[in-house]
């Protein structure tokens, strides 16, 4: 499994609405629903302006692909993103569990 670490420039938000439904080929509407049923979360700026970081984008990209690509509807595909996202949260406890075993066991040799 991938690793899940994100570098903390792709959590900067950066990108306004219009540039971030560029980027990914959809209405800034469409941007404006997503975030009113809650499968995307853009920053705010201090004026209230909507701010996308590069993460964004990518989860985004993901909701796309599941749309138009397989045929998942919205509700779907944001089920899907969070199983996807607890997924690579259980992995990530069970690395650092088993780094925590190794190293326990490394002791008792």
């Amino acid at each position: 499994m991938e690793d899940v670490t994100v570098p903390v420039e792709d959590e900067e938000p950066c990108y306004v609405i219009s540039v971030a439904a560029s980027m990914v080929g959809i209405h800034p509407q469409t941007l404006r629903y997503y975030e009113k049923v809650g499968i995307v979360r853009p920053s705010r700026s201090q004026g209230n302006v909507r701010l996308y970081s590069r993460q964004d984008i990518r989860r985004l990209r993901q909701i796309q692909r599941l749309v138009n690509d397989l045929g998942v509807n919205l509700a779907g595909a944001e089920v899907i993103m969070r199983m996807s996202e607890r997924l690579a949260e259980m992995d990530r406890q069970m690395r650092l569990l088993r780094a925590e075993l190794d190293r326990l066991t490394a002791e008792l040799e």
